[in-house]
């Protein structure tokens, strides 16, 4: 397969200083509002990169909240994710909507939502949802998928009436953006690029080579 014939000119009308808010939370709600309603697969859907002092992961996860407090995603607290996150609490978040032509790259610090947050989201997911999520050690070795079916089916016997509790290595994480960089793709590869910067209590925005 000759990779180097994979190729796609861009051809948006492009992004000026003029057309971003000042603020860059209102700016992703515009852009992720947009990529809704173009009906892109999970247009929720983001790459999320953490790291130790032995590799950096990357993995897709989905966001379920944002504010100007940062954004929210899901996890087992003793996976993979997690534990490189206690141990080094910045990661990075990329949304590739490249069917509008677009990204945006986030960086920042991590921190655990509220156990209201937690408990508040757990609580909105499907009883499946909730089941596997008790089922499941996320990251951990397993010797065939029916271990983990069984696993699966001894939660449904356990939790079988009322409501199922949030497990207690379960919740969220919010990452709190130091720098947002909105990424849109014009032709001949000279791509318009702008990047919001937290300094003190002000975003401050830069243009940026493609």
């Amino acid at each position: 397969m000759d990779l180097i014939q994979l190729r796609r000119e861009f051809t948006s009308s492009g992004l000026s200083r003029e057309e971003l808010n000042d603020n860059p939370f209102v700016q992703f709600e515009n852009w992720i509002e947009q990529a809704t309603k173009a009906e892109l697969t999970l247009p929720n859907a983001m790459s999320l990169a953490t790291s130790d002092e032995d590799k950096i992961s990357i993995r897709t996860v989905l966001l379920k909240s944002f504010d100007e407090q940062g954004f929210v995603f899901f996890t087992n607290y003793n996976s993979k994710k997690s534990k490189q996150i206690q141990g080094n609490p910045k990661a990075a978040l990329l949304f590739p909507w490249l069917d509008l032509e677009r990204q945006v790259k986030i960086s920042g610090a991590v921190e655990k939502v509220s156990a209201l947050e937690s408990i508040k989201y757990f609580a909105s997911r499907p009883k499946e949802s909730q089941l596997g999520a008790w089922a499941s050690s996320q990251s951990s070795v397993l010797s065939s998928r029916q271990i983990l079916l069984s696993q699966f089916e001894s939660m449904k016997t356990k939790f079988g009436k009322g409501e199922i509790p949030l497990p207690d290595f379960w919740g969220g994480y919010r990452v709190v953006p130091r720098t947002i960089e909105f990424w849109q793709g014009r032709e001949n590869r000279l791509h318009d690029r702008f990047v919001y910067k937290k300094e003190k209590d002000k975003w401050l925005i830069s243009r940026l080579a493609p």
